[in-house]
């Protein structure tokens, strides 16, 4: 189990190293030494036979993890969060993690942001190039592997507890399925997982995907409108221009100036005072009661949309093992997933409607997931004998 940051050591780490005065650094440069020594002496007890450095890398955060092979995946000896924008390069917050432990890292696995071209990343939202090559001399680990996070995402589909999921459409799963992964946050990501080998159904293999960026498909007058609004905003209009965070902003924004919601005054206020507009707009529509119209009306429309591009997913891939709803928004809006528009949207498919309505639909709580899928992918048998040739 990893060990816990006390409430002193979390305010640390939230002073951003590179902008905070000299005392600041000081204290947080000292506390962090220690607590990795402590940590470097716990591992040391546990005597795990390989070690892995596991990173979920995105524009807003980095998560980076320690794990052993003895331990497993589910279950980091270290692990510590960082503020991606406060640092100018990956490798100081890498650097920074491993400064003080004295065990060697045999490999490492890193979930990125962005589509992995050749082992070369450019990190979505963020001045970052990552390359596998350099960092191995950078880091001085002998392996590391990059791959997108939504290939990391759906590693950990297989190692997920019932604890970390929330089902919203029960189906009936086939055992040798193929399993579909949506994750709508920052942006809106897709991947897939397909059985392999003799025993079908039991091992999978994670493909990444950049469906997301696929061309949106309006099905009805008013996401046909929605289309032309944003179309003379944007040159192209894909689905995660419409499915993540920003996406809520634009069809409340769209709602409100085609007279389909009247904005009140408290919420105009909120919404003028905010760095981040999507939260309040999430919030004044899933916790207030009675919930804000409008802002209900933006979630039920970005429900929908998102209910069908996942069906679309489905099909494509034939999920019939499972839909796997991960990303930041979906445990935000479970209330609405599961009693608005998704799942008529999700099943109408015409012919196709009756085998999408056996498709189990789950919503993933775990917001270290992809963390974890890293974790799976590093330390997974077939995964140590590529990564070792």
């Amino acid at each position: 189990m990893a060990i816990s940051f006390t409430a002193w050591s979390e305010k640390i780490h939230k002073v951003p190293p590179e902008e905070s005065d000299d005392h600041s650094k000081d204290i947080y440069e000292k506390f962090h030494l220690f607590t990795l020594c402590l940590k470097t002496f716990t591992y040391k007890l546990m005597r795990g036979d390989v070690m892995l450095l596991a990173g979920d890398i995105g524009g807003t955060k980095t998560i980076l993890a320690l794990f052993s092979s003895e331990a497993g995946p589910q279950e980091p000896v270290v692990e510590e969060s960082f503020s991606s924008a406060s640092h100018s390069r990956f490798e100081v917050i890498a650097k920074r993690f491993m400064a003080g432990a004295d065990i060697p890292i045999d490999r490492a696995v890193l979930g990125v942001a962005g589509p992995v071209v050749n082992g070369r990343a450019r990190i979505t939202n963020l001045p970052w190039v990552l390359e596998e090559k350099k960092l191995q001399k950078a880091l001085k680990i002998p392996h590391v592997r990059l791959i997108n996070d939504l290939e990391a995402l759906a590693h950990s589909v297989t190692i997920l507890k019932p604890s970390d999921l929330r089902t919203i459409n029960r189906g009936k799963p086939f055992s040798g399925g193929a399993i579909a992964v949506i994750a709508p946050g920052t942006g809106l990501g897709e991947s897939f997982l397909t059985p392999e080998g003799s025993d079908s159904g039991s091992r999978y293999r994670a493909h990444p995907s950049e469906g997301g960026h696929s061309d949106f498909s309006p099905r009805n007058p008013m996401e046909y409108e929605l289309l032309r609004h944003l179309h003379r905003q944007f040159h192209h209009v894909s689905y995660e221009r419409i499915c993540s965070g920003q996406g809520i902003h634009e069809i409340y924004t769209f709602l409100k100036k085609t007279g389909r919601g009247s904005e009140p005054a408290w919420l105009a206020k909120e919404l003028a005072a905010a760095d981040d507009p999507t939260p309040v707009i999430v919030n004044a529509a899933v916790k207030m009661i009675p919930p804000c119209r409008l802002c209900l009306k933006t979630l039920n429309v970005f429900t929908s949309i998102l209910g069908a591009e996942a069906g679309n997913l489905a099909l494509k891939v034939m999920a019939t093992k499972g839909v796997f709803l991960g990303g930041g928004i979906p445990p935000a809006i479970l209330p609405i997933l599961k009693n608005g528009p998704f799942l008529g949207a999700f099943w109408n498919k015409g012919r196709m409607s009756d085998l999408l309505s056996r498709v189990p639909v789950h919503v993933i709580m775990n917001p270290r997931a992809a963390l974890l899928g890293a974790a799976a992918y590093g330390l997974k048998g077939q995964e140590v004998a590529r990564m070792g040739s």
